[in-house]
């Protein structure tokens, strides 16, 4: 725990350890660590839209155990990889050069989290993570055998069985908008155990802070107009981050806020 104190994060500064998430304004059973794919990125300083400054964040890396840095940064990259050549397959799939999308991420703020949910005696009262939509691109999710994630189809919450040779790979809200809703992002929850912890990894794929969000020009047209507002990321990151850190006195932000009404 000494260790994970010194590695925690606040409501300033998003990476690192956290036992206090909240999701909908909702706590969790759950401790992330979170750390950026790039070890450090800018940000703004402010969810205030008038407010240009920016800042750096870093990641606070713990002493130990001594090789959880290396390790970490590693995997990283060669989930940065995997999730990059998605990306390239999924615009070719709309139709578009599958470099299209790559130019959004030059700084970019991409992240990982090491979710750990620890066993609940009164699992069926609360959740590890409450449900919700990915707000990034897409997610690339690795997890262990114990099982807990659900994913909500017709209505109803489907278990997404362990699968030690497989990953698991989200359609996110920055998807839903650029697409212009040709993919839709997946809502899901995780469910805790009453007699096991839990562990999973999830790589967020995120642009960088400046990107305006809005559906692609080549996928808009008079008979399929823009679905969506445009947003600025950096602005919507900040803004969500406050929410996640703790509980709010009004609802996060969500993409349905700068939805076109029909």
């Amino acid at each position: 725990m000494d260790e994970k104190k010194a590695a925690k994060r606040d409501e300033v500064n998003p990476v690192g350890y956290h036992d206090g998430e909240h999701t909908k304004n909702v706590r969790d059973w759950k401790e992330v660590y979170d750390f950026l794919i790039d070890d450090s990125t800018l940000i703004p300083a402010s969810p205030d839209p008038d407010c240009q400054e920016l800042r750096t964040i870093t990641n606070p890396w713990p002493e130990n155990p001594s090789q959880f840095r290396v390790v970490c940064q590693e995997y990283a990259r060669e989930m940065e990889k995997l999730a990059f050549k998605l990306m390239e397959i999924i615009c070719l799939s709309l139709g578009l050069p599958g470099g299209r999308l790559k130019g959004y991420f030059e700084e970019q703020t991409s992240f990982l989290r090491i979710n750990h949910y620890p066993p609940c005696p009164f699992s069926d009262l609360t959740l590890g993570c409450g449900r919700h939509k990915d707000f990034d691109f897409l997610t690339v999710l690795a997890q262990d055998d114990v099982g807990g994630l659900e994913v909500k189809r017709n209505g109803k919450w489907v278990p997404v069985k362990p699968d030690p040779t497989a990953l698991i790979i989200n359609v996110g809200d920055i998807c839903q908008v650029w697409s212009n809703e040709r993919y839709k992002s997946a809502e899901h929850r995780a469910v805790v155990n009453g007699e096991k912890e839990r562990y999973s990894i999830a790589l967020f794929l995120v642009p960088s802070h400046h990107v305006m969000v809005k559906p692609l020009e080549e996928l808009v047209s008079e008979e399929d107009p823009p679905k969506y507002l445009p947003y600025n990321w950096g602005k919507f990151y900040a803004t969500r981050n406050r929410s996640d850190y703790k509980k709010q006195n009004v609802d996060n932000i969500q993409i349905h806020d700068f939805r076109v009404p029909n």
